[in-house]
């Protein structure tokens, strides 16, 4: 196993997954999340107490539980959603308890999650992306009888997912949000940096969007990886090529570099989508990593092992 210090960037199941790939690279996982939740468990708890959302913090932390019992055993604890329609129904108790330690450490949320990190032997490292709850606004192209009906402006993680339409940027509220500073000095020491897989334009994109990550991500001498989605046409891209998924991030992150670029071959299904995807790549000034790292059943979703595979090659590329 590498002692490579890895700090990993999104939200979701997209970053849990690439958690639990990495975990077969090195014991050094920092997680950095994405704090723009604003539906669900998450929503609520964001709405009622004025704190982060944890939903996706959680998912981080019980991702990167040690290997053994006591691991799985307290991450399924965290995992656990109570169900019915009374007032601890739909809340995960990863969430309640976060919420719980943040209420006992006001204002120390990197301490609370790390307390819960200690609790489940975490392989690594939580942190927020902010320490202020964000909100994402996109500019979406929306249908009309006659093709594009003109654009909207959809507010909020949870509309901008199922909005119909196609999203042309996003923004976060407030602008330029303050970074973590713990999160900004894993990018500064880290060898290797990892965006995505995940939502693409509320769990990957955002991080891009706060000013000191940016700046991080740019300067560290980390390599960069940035892994795209096995499925490129979820609701949030609908219609979307892997190469317009690159090259939103040229889009939004003007002058940021990657040094690979990993995609499944599903992606690039014909001659014309692997000119297009390597043309994007290229603005990145990446490699492209065109290895198998989707499920055969159910498809759409990474493949950990396949995945810690693609990564631990990238890796050993990068130190020989």
């Amino acid at each position: 196993m590498s002692r490579a210090r890895i700090v990993a960037l999104g939200g979701g199941h997209g970053l849990s997954a690439s958690l639990q790939a990495l975990r077969h690279s090195s014991d050094d996982i920092t997680a950095v999340v994405t704090v723009a939740d604003d539906g669900g468990s998450s929503g609520r708890l964001r709405q009622q107490f004025d704190i982060l959302p944890p939903g996706d913090l959680r998912m981080a932390l019980a991702a990167l539980c040690e290997d053994t019992t006591w691991g799985h055993q307290w991450s399924a604890v965290l995992q656990h959603r109570f169900r019915g329609d009374g007032e601890l129904g739909g809340h995960a108790l990863g969430n309640l308890l976060i919420t719980a330690l943040w209420d006992l450490l006001p204002q120390q949320e990197v301490r609370g999650l790390d307390l819960v990190g200690r609790l489940l032997n975490t392989r690594g490292r939580v942190l927020p992306m902010s320490l202020v709850p964000l909100d994402i606004e996109a500019t979406m192209v929306v249908p009309g009888e006659d093709g594009d009906g003109g654009r909207v402006m959809v507010r909020g993680q949870s509309q901008v997912a199922r909005h119909p339409g196609r999203v042309e940027s996003i923004r976060l509220l407030p602008e330029a949000p303050p970074a973590c500073p713990e999160a900004v000095e894993s990018i500064t020491l880290a060898d290797v940096v990892v965006l995505g897989p995940g939502s693409w334009f509320t769990s990957v994109m955002p991080h891009l969007l706060v000013p000191d990550l940016l700046r991080a991500l740019r300067d560290t001498p980390a390599r960069r990886v940035l892994t795209l989605n096995v499925n490129i046409s979820d609701e949030e891209t609908t219609g979307y090529s892997a190469a317009e998924h690159v090259g939103a991030i040229v889009a939004h992150a003007p002058g940021l570099a990657f040094d690979h670029v990993i995609a499944d071959p599903r992606v690039v299904a014909t001659d014309g989508d692997r000119r297009d995807l390597e043309r994007a790549v290229d603005q990145l000034g990446a490699s492209l990593v065109v290895t198998t790292v989707g499920k055969m059943r159910p498809q759409g979703v990474h493949d950990t092992l396949r995945l810690a595979a693609a990564y631990r090659d990238v890796i050993a590329a990068d130190q020989t």
